[in-house]
């Protein structure tokens, strides 16, 4: 039987990266060089309305058949896949458990046992894996065991499973967006010291999901229902136009730089069109539930410091958007680049600067099939 759910350290390869979002498939196919990876094939196929339902699969048949015609036109052969299941679908936990636990025993106490504990629905409901991270010593200097628990509901994988079979598809990995995410910035990532926590803000259609990495792991995770269709909608809205699910317009958008002062407020900028007054007001909103949710975490945890803000997902690479959210929240933000940080070579006129941060869950799932250790 297939592992359902596979974490970071995962050492199992696949053919290609498939990324299922409301409003694009995303397609991703790595090559392992000598000098790095090579980014041998890639797709950004729209996907009309109809076949995602808050958030989920809605037509398996439909959305599978848009699959293998994305394959078709870029001409990749694949048999086996990696995909992702969004953050907001996903429990992820961090648990300490007793050192002396051999293999079989950690096993069954995390999946018979401690796996209940933290799902809001019943254990036999849930696809669940986990991961030993490593030993610690507690505050009573007792030797523990850190594991990170993964789980989702089995509705939601049988979902995508029956999707991807649809389109001819074999799937040997599904995982959390946000672990294919951390994937393509693992590098960086181990930059940062076990005191120092950073937010990767994926900055979806619908919502944008939050999660708080410390020591490359994620700790806290979050799901605001705020993504680039809002913005798009209230751009709209603000120039009495009909809603639409094609946020293109937002491609060439640009946030004004303001006068530095956080407590700058839309209103308070009257030489700003109405249009960007709007869009701007939705994002003070994602800001102020960012800056809460950091604040909460930061609350139950000592000695940590948040000291990066990294901006992802088809929202990501909005123009000035990372000056907008260090102002507003007084942490050193940017928007991730998977190209770089990976030193892949792409056509620049296929994939833009812009495009970038959105491509983050894809490329991080290619990575399966171009290493198998990845």
């Amino acid at each position: 039987m297939i592992d359902r759910l596979k974490s970071l350290l995962t050492k199992r390869g696949c053919g290609v990266g498939i990324e299922l979002a409301p409003e694009r498939i995303n397609i991703a196919q790595l090559k392992k060089q000598r000098q790095g990876y090579k980014l041998t094939a890639f797709s950004s196929t729209p996907v009309p309305e109809g076949l995602f339902q808050d958030g989920q699969i809605a037509d398996p048949p439909a959305l599978a058949e848009l699959i293998q015609k994305a394959l078709t036109e870029t001409k990749i052969k694949a048999q086996w896949v990696a995909t992702a299941v969004p953050g907001r679908e996903s429990i992820v936990r961090l648990i300490p458990l007793p050192a002396e636990l051999n293999d079989q025993e950690l096993r069954e106490m995390v999946l018979n046992h401690e796996a209940g504990l933290y799902l809001p629905y019943p254990r036999e409901e849930a696809d669940v894996d986990y991961q030993k991270l490593g030993y610690f010593v507690d505050e009573d200097g007792i030797e523990k065991v850190q594991v990170l628990l993964v789980a989702t509901r089995k509705q939601v994988t049988d979902t995508y499973m029956d999707t991807f079979q649809h389109a001819g598809l074999k799937v040997n990995v599904i995982e959390i967006n946000s672990f294919a995410l951390i994937r393509t910035i693992r590098e960086q990532l181990r930059t940062y010291s076990t005191n120092e926590g950073v937010a990767l803000v994926d900055v979806q259609f619908d919502n944008t999901e939050i999660a708080i990495i410390v020591d490359g792991v994620p700790q806290f995770s979050r799901t605001i229902p705020i993504g680039t269709y809002q913005m798009q909608s209230a751009l709209l809205r603000s120039m009495n136009l009909p809603a639409s699910r094609d946020t293109q317009m937002l491609e060439s958008f640009n946030l004004p730089l303001t006068s530095g002062d956080d407590d700058d407020e839309p209103e308070d900028m009257p030489d700003v069109d109405s249009g960007t007054l709007a869009v701007m007001r939705v994002l003070a909103e994602l800001a102020d539930e960012l800056r809460r949710s950091i604040d909460f975490y930061l609350s139950q945890s000592e000695n940590l410091e948040m000291v990066q803000v990294l901006l992802c997902g088809p929202g990501g690479g909005l123009g000035n958007l990372s000056e907008f959210f260090q102002q507003k929240l007084n942490i050193p933000t940017a928007p991730i680049d998977p190209v770089a940080a990976l030193s892949l070579d792409v056509d620049e006129e296929k994939i833009t600067p812009m495009q970038r941060p959105g491509l983050g869950t894809a490329i991080g799932l290619g990575l399966r099939g171009a290493w198998g250790n990845v």
